[in-house]
């Protein structure tokens, strides 16, 4: 799982019902009303700030903000060891050799990611899970089932298995782009 979104789930975890509502009234000139209204934890509200991209892996400010407020400095000090600790921005994220294709099928594949995934055998399952564990990041959703996809095969993973369920899925632009 994204080591950011397993912060998140531990840092929602450690909220009390209160403390949601103070974050919720802090993110008012943040997130639309309507969407704030539907909140019940503190992980539909990182999750929201997430989708608006006032927080992300390399940007936590706000979150230390909000925390700062509602003075939960056990808190901030967990969200300082998880950007101290190089999770944040951890170099093992950038793609190496192996995982180009995963970038260019994760730039151009889109919706139909489950599609793609179905073709190369992956578990309606764990495509749930992974849908559960990012629902409002199409990107991240098709990367984790990409990455689950290749840990389930090991050496069986084949960049052809990938190319040939591409054309299936009628998507032979990406599939002559990862041949390049």
């Amino acid at each position: 799982m994204d080591p950011l979104l397993t912060l998140l789930n531990f840092l929602s975890s450690r909220l009390s019902d209160g403390e949601v509502k103070e974050l919720k009234f802090l993110c008012q000139d943040k997130i639309p009303k309507r969407k704030l209204e539907s909140v019940q934890s503190g992980r539909e509200l990182f999750n929201f700030l997430l989708e608006q991209q006032l927080i992300a892996r390399h940007d936590l400010d706000l979150l230390k903000k909000l925390f700062k407020e509602i003075k939960r400095e056990d808190l901030i000090s967990r969200l300082e060891q998880f950007i101290e600790e190089g999770e944040a921005n951890d170099p093992d994220d950038q793609p190496d050799a192996n995982e180009k294709p995963i970038e260019v099928i994760c730039e151009n594949v889109g919706r139909d990611w489950r599609m793609l995934m179905r073709e190369l055998g992956l578990a309606e399952v764990k495509m749930e899970r992974i849908m559960a564990a990012s629902p409002f990041n199409l990107r991240e959703q098709l990367v984790q089932s990409l990455r689950e996809w290749q840990k389930w095969k090991g050496k069986d993973a084949k960049v052809a298995d990938l190319i040939r369920a591409l054309r299936v899925c009628k998507k032979n632009l990406v599939a002559d782009m990862v041949e390049q």
